[in-house]
């Protein structure tokens, strides 16, 4: 059986024997109904929508973090760690979202995974808004950060399903584009937002905002899944003719075994892919220092540098412009870079995308010791800004390459392969934060962050064995998914 772009997938779990029926796929290669033969201007309006939706979720993670000092003071909350929690939650909450969005996105659809998880990620965001206790307030952030997976977790699907290889490095980084900024524009509207309004006004903004993205993509977006559409397509056939079978050429009928199997899919990659395995491990560093740095960054500012509440979330910024220039100076090089291999070798493979995220450990790790030394030694606290836009820098040079490289290496199963490698990352960036606080009142910032960065240059030697031998682990150990 072929996949959307014509590689071969195994359909595990489907042992039925179609000998006799009428196979339905294509209309030829220029067919209007294939996604990727859809107008441009069609398929930018869908990335254009779940690229919003993606800057929504981790706006959500990090817009509370300078509201947590009021929270504390309405709520009566001395422990420190339960306030981290409260931020960190939602996180943890983006763990465990993708093992049900991504396989039920392969099941039943895109377009329908967005609808019914972005309309119960905006009834969870009323209720963190409406909590009266800061247990409820926990446990609803972690309803809403699962529900809120949909985006970061399909919309790499989506682009596979929309764009040739050769052409999906721009539409990432468009769908990666509010990832890189909402960190840091998070926290300054979180800042403000509760200084003036309280702190409850963060999640009425949340809902707004989300709830306007939610009925766009009902309206303006439709199902960009292969296997749906021509599954669908063949059931018309069935009522037109009833005399014939037309099945799908990507036939997979809903049976319970294949229910269990597709559930498992994010699972098996995770266990039984080194590849996405070594790189989730990685991941769960990168986005685990990250959110640590977040969790921490007003407290730095408010008492070292004697910031207000607004102000401090202005510390973010440098995060967020090195985010920017790191997601700029992906979207200029991937696709150029996959062009030019493919003519100089005959095929673009998954591991070109990789040159740029050997660098990551080396520039993360940078911008952590210059970060926490200019702090340790309170220097102008400019110097620690430009410090964390290094470490924003780094990032993207590491989450740019891996999401592509993923996105490449399975390209039928992009959802999944995402959904795996943010259990890893999503659990790295809700438990690590829990550690800042510790980890500086031992340490201190200067060390505090020394640790973190020989972390980040720990993982490079593992980044060059994946560029160069990747290619030989995918084939050598495949899965059948």
């Amino acid at each position: 059986m072929k996949g959307p772009e014509g590689k071969g997938d195994s359909r595990e779990g489907d042992d039925s024997d179609h000998s006799g029926d009428v196979v339905i796929s294509w209309d030829g290669e220029d067919d209007p109904r294939n996604p990727l033969n859809w107008p441009d201007s069609v398929k930018w309006l869908h990335v254009a929508i779940i690229s919003f939706g993606t800057f929504t979720i981790p706006l959500a993670s990090s817009i509370f973090s300078p509201g947590v000092a009021n929270l504390d003071d309405e709520f009566h909350v001395e422990n420190q760690l339960l306030s981290t929690i409260v931020v960190s939650i939602f996180v943890l909450g983006l763990a465990f979202g993708p093992l049900l969005a991504a396989p039920l996105s392969e099941m039943y659809g895109r377009w329908i995974c967005y609808t019914v998880f972005n309309a119960l990620y905006t009834v969870f965001t009323v209720a963190c808004g409406v909590s009266t206790n800061i247990s409820m307030l926990i446990v609803f952030r972690f309803f809403a950060g699962a529900t809120g997976s949909a985006p970061l977790t399909i919309g790499g699907g989506t682009v596979a399903d929309l764009f040739p290889i050769y052409q999906r490095g721009l539409a990432l980084s468009f769908v990666t584009l509010g990832q890189a900024v909402a960190p840091a524009i998070g926290p300054v509207a979180g800042g403000f937002l509760t200084q003036n309004l309280g702190w409850r006004w963060v999640f009425w903004l949340l809902t707004i905002v989300n709830g306007t993205i939610t009925v766009c993509q009902i309206l303006f977006t439709r199902e960009t899944y292969a296997m749906i559409i021509l599954q669908r397509k063949a059931k018309k056939l069935q009522k037109d003719n009833v005399d014939s079978s037309p099945i799908s050429a990507m036939h997979q009928p809903v049976t319970p075994k294949i229910f269990f199997y597709t559930l498992v899919r994010p699972t098996k990659l995770l266990l039984l892919s080194p590849i996405s395995l070594i790189v989730a491990l990685c991941c769960a560093v990168v986005y685990g220092t990250l959110y640590l740095l977040v969790t921490t960054f007003s407290l730095v500012f408010q008492q070292t540098y004697h910031f207000s509440i607004g102000i401090s979330g202005l510390g973010y910024l440098g995060l967020g412009i090195g985010n920017l220039v790191g997601l700029v100076a992906f979207s200029l090089t991937s696709d150029r870079y996959m062009m030019a291999q493919a003519n100089r070798f005959g095929s673009a493979k998954p591991e070109h995308r990789l040159p740029m995220m050997i660098l990551s450990g080396p520039v993360i790790a940078a911008g952590l010791f210059w970060y926490g030394w200019s702090v340790q030694a309170k220097i102008h606290w400019m110097m620690p800004i430009v410090g964390s836009g290094i470490v924003g820098l780094g990032n993207m040079f590491f989450f740019m390459p891996m999401v592509g490289y993923l996105v490449d290496s399975f390209p039928t199963y992009a959802a999944s392969a995402i959904a795996a490698n943010a259990v890893l990352r999503s659990i790295g960036g809700a438990v690590l934060p829990l550690a800042g606080y510790p980890m500086y009142d031992t340490l201190g910032y200067g060390w505090g962050n020394s640790v973190l960065a020989f972390m980040a240059l720990l993982f490079t030697p593992l980044l060059i064995a994946i560029y160069r031998h990747g290619e030989y682990i995918r084939t050598r150990w495949p899965i059948n998914l």
